[in-house]
């Protein structure tokens, strides 16, 4: 069975491939999503982590070009910038717990991005957090009110 991190996993090629080609058929991707996951829920979680980001995708890009003190977005790796903007879509608007979705984008910044990638995705999201601390964040779930 399909588990959260491989629907991040899914949904990290989906943005990468975005950023790489823009004017790219956004069926593509879903495409993707269906053919490399298996479980239905886990097909739905991948898809909502894409939509967001796309949909959000000014709101977080100018949220962590705020965060990323001396980088700006263009001179990131395209690896690191799709896992940021995982990340802070499920800060922002995912309503996922602030220490799971770090510690996911920790971890999928380790395995598709270069040496430096973790620590910089932690910087960077930790930045987003404390930044963002004092305004409410919107989530999907109710139960989930961290500040």
């Amino acid at each position: 069975m399909a588990t959260r991190t491989e629907a991040r996993e899914v949904a990290l090629q989906v943005l990468y491939q975005d950023d790489l080609n823009p004017r790219g058929n956004p069926a593509v991707g879903d495409q993707m999503i269906a053919d490399r996951l298996a479980d239905e829920a886990t097909v739905e979680f991948a898809r909502e982590l894409v939509a967001g980001a796309r949909r959000h995708r000014a709101e977080i890009d100018q949220a962590l070009g705020q965060s990323a003190t001396n980088w700006s977005l263009d001179r990131m790796a395209v690896t690191d910038r799709a896992v940021l903007r995982i990340g802070a879509y499920e800060i922002l608007y995912g309503g996922t717990p602030v220490a799971v979705a770090i510690d996911e984008a920790i971890e999928l910044a380790r395995r598709f991005g270069t040496a430096q990638s973790a620590q910089f995705v932690n910087g960077v999201l930790d930045a987003l957090v404390q930044g963002s601390s004092d305004e409410p964040r919107v989530t999907n779930d109710a139960k989930n009110t961290e500040t």
